[in-house]
């Protein structure tokens, strides 16, 4: 995966994330197998990209309260 590619993505933010950005990050969808993630604040910044079943498993992780809040 290309940095020009991942410039060209159409990012989506979290619909719990406020209207003044905060602590939010951003995905982006179109890569088959690949889930790229960046911080919202800083869309210039870098690119993490996780194998989509490793994001599933995150995601589910945080629906059954296994990231306790700060």
């Amino acid at each position: 995966m290309m940095r020009n590619e991942l410039d060209a993505a159409s990012w989506r933010k979290s619909s719990h994330s406020g209207p003044d950005g905060g602590d939010c990050i951003e995905v982006a969808p179109g890569f088959p197998g690949l889930v790229p993630v960046r911080d919202s604040k800083d869309p210039h910044g870098p690119v993490l990209v996780f194998p989509a079943s490793a994001w599933v498993s995150f995601l589910s992780g945080i629906q059954v309260g296994d990231f306790p809040e700060r």
